[in-house]
């Protein structure tokens, strides 16, 4: 069934390192997803230049390997390639730097949530100060002040959670470890300043509010402890001596040396922190605002969450990650407005203010995958702009006092005693936005221009080789009738443009144009009569051919695929046909979105080729068979 995609199969295998650097595999309905065990054996540019293979993105500690819509056959051809050797080499053991980078990754992104909306309650209470609506005396002050310090003091409850859950330990026991570090007899203990011992063994009575490194170590040991104490546990006592033992073991060990040594570290990394603040923090400032786009493209980001949050949690400032994101950030959204003021192309155009807009707000992907990163030129302006609004940023010693977002909302976190650090980064954005503002326009003369001459003779070239009746043909060609097609809508929602979806390979159009919707009800129905080409076993995206030859995907949410069809259920078969309302799949969105998934349903028009075009009027709230697209004939 798949031998035509033998080839391709070993070309991939070959090109990614061989079946010896392949840890897992798994695949969605558009991709190949790898773990490999040294992601610089692969060869990225020799991958995406295969025929059958759309593109490459590397995300989430995977390397995907973007296929399409026969992405099964090529996964089931890819499966008997690495054959016995995949086996083994899920043994292997990856570097150990691949390790703690994707352990602070899997381990902080889920706390951003948490941590942020804490900052953003900061910033807001920054400004009421400012303004003098409140006072620092007030109730008011008093309260709204200690809910956005709970997701710093109980750090270590959420820290224990989703390290529990990266480490496949049990995230109640650990997060009870935290409860210990944390209990106020423990403080007290502190407050007295006594020596304790337990068992004859000191305690070192240190502080673990709002701190890092002890919990994780902590949880660490428990991952070890804890299945061992399963393996040599009968199975008829397991519910009771497995948790009673994890808790007495894991905590003893956590209360006489893990906890003091992880405290110990962040007392130094502290001292760190103040060391090379006096020898020249505006080195870091400077350095990650002129390559914060770097870092985002590779995923090395995340590593220096937990050095931002350890030093605000101790110094009660931060500027290692901070000031130079924020700087970045707005540099990729400015030099994505300009390329949008620029071009002639219509669809980069509207890419590119969306993904400014976007930006400014901090978030980037949209602008870095969609526009700064294709076209080159605006990723170079980015980083100039960024490393002058960093330079300056830097001498002037710029902090941010709360971690938050990293677009103009965060700016009231750069409020604190001395009101020049609010001026200070204000003045860094205005140089920021200037300097990105005119290098991107001057690097866009010669590049825009060639594309626009580019353009034109194109147009030229159809205008003397098309005929109106050689137009004529072609649409009859690709679609066997020159009118337009009417695709009603398949989910209720919300219209979001394809362009801001949260996974790149949508957005950037690779798998073909469309739409999304941001669902309100867990129901999809047939937009079209025709037939069910593929439904996915995990039963989140769905393939469809409509009676006039159009090839649709429907993918509902970003990465549910590893849901392994938890919350889904289909209503159709692959290969039955299918009736227009008729009731294609269901899920359950609120659990969907509680488990952290992003719900948005790009709705994909696979043989965009076939048409000239493929356009929406929606936006806003749109209903089941509502006119969704038209594909121009």
């Amino acid at each position: 069934m798949s031998k035509k995609y033998e080839k391709l199969a070993h070309d991939i295998v070959r090109k990614i390192g061989g079946s010896e650097n392949v840890s897992t595999l798994t695949h969605c309905m558009t991709r190949l997803r790898f773990a490999l065990n040294d992601n610089k054996k692969a060869n990225r540019q020799e991958i995406e230049d295969l025929d059958g293979v759309i593109s490459v993105r590397e995300s989430g500690g995977q390397f995907q390997v973007v296929i399409g819509t026969h992405i099964e056959e090529v996964y089931e051809e890819v499966i008997k390639v690495l054959g016995n050797n995949r086996e083994s080499s899920n043994q292997q053991k990856v570097g150990i730097f691949n390790k703690i980078i994707d352990f602070i990754s899997s381990t902080f992104s889920p706390l951003v949530p948490a941590i942020a909306g804490a900052g953003m309650i900061k910033a807001l209470l920054a400004l009421l100060l400012l303004f003098n609506l409140v006072s620092r005396e007030s109730q008011t002050y008093y309260v709204i002040s200690f809910m956005s310090d709970a997701s710093f003091y109980f750090l270590p409850f959420l820290l224990a959670f989703s390290a529990a859950n990266k480490l496949k330990c049990s995230p109640v026991l650990a997060m009870i470890s935290a409860g210990i570090l944390l209990h106020p007899n423990f403080v007290q203990l502190q407050t007295a300043g006594e020596n304790v011992h337990v068992l004859g063994i000191p305690l070192t009575l240190v502080s673990y509010s709002s701190s890092v490194v002890p919990i994780l170590l902590i949880v660490w040991a428990q991952s070890y402890i804890e299945p061992m104490l399963k393996r040599i546990i009968p199975d008829a006592v397991k519910i009771l001596f497995v948790p009673m033992f994890t808790v007495l073991l894991v905590g003893l060990i956590g209360l006489t040396v893990l906890g003091p040594l992880g405290s110990f570290f962040g007392q130094y990394l502290a001292m760190g922190f103040d060391f090379v603040g006096s020898q020249g923090s505006w080195l870091i400032i400077f350095l990650v605002a002129t390559v914060w786009p770097i870092l985002v493209m590779f995923g090395l980001h995340h590593s220096i969450v937990p050095l931002s949050l350890a030093q605000v949690t101790t110094l009660g400032y931060e500027n290692i990650l901070g000031p130079g994101a924020i700087i970045s950030n707005i540099a990729q959204g400015v030099a994505s407005l300009v390329v949008a003021w620029r071009t002639k192309d219509q669809s980069l155009k509207q890419i590119a203010n969306s993904g400014g807009i976007t930006s400014l707000m901090g978030i980037t992907e949209p602008a870095l995958y969609g526009v700064n990163l294709p076209k080159k030129y605006p990723l170079i302006a980015t980083m100039i702009g960024g490393a002058s609004g960093g330079l300056y940023a830097g001498l002037m010693e710029v902090s941010r006092y709360a971690t938050g977002a990293s677009g103009i909302p965060a700016i009231p976190l750069y409020i604190g005693e001395n009101i020049w650090n609010l001026y200070n980064i204000l003045i860094a954005l205005v140089i920021t936005v200037i300097v990105t503002a005119v290098a991107t326009y001057l690097l866009s003369l010669k590049y825009e221009k060639n594309t626009l001459k580019q353009n034109e003779n194109t147009k030229e070239t159809k205008k003397v080789e098309d005929t109106p009746k050689e137009n004529e043909n072609r649409k009859e060609t690709k679609t066997g009738t020159n009118r337009d097609t009417i695709i009603t809508n398949p989910i209720k929602g919300n219209v979001v443009p394809l362009n801001e979806v949260t996974d790149d390979v949508f957005a950037l159009e690779t798998m073909g144009k469309g739409i999304a919707i941001n669902p309100v009800e867990g129901t999809v129905v047939a937009p079209f009569n025709g037939e069910v080409v593929s439904l996915f076993p995990t039963k989140h995206a769905i393939c469809l051919s409509s009676d006039d030859g159009v090839e649709m995907l429907i993918h509902v949410g970003i990465n549910t695929v590893q849901l392994d069809g938890k919350y889904f259920e289909s209503h159709v078969e692959q290969g039955k046909r299918i009736s227009k309302g008729q009731t294609l799949l269901t899920f359950d969105l609120e659990n969907i979105r509680e488990e952290g998934y992003v719900t948005q349903v790009p709705i994909i028009i696979l043989n965009t080729q076939d048409y000239t075009d493929v356009t929406t009027n929606c936006d806003g709230k749109i209903d089941y068979n509502d006119d969704l697209l038209v594909l121009k004939a």
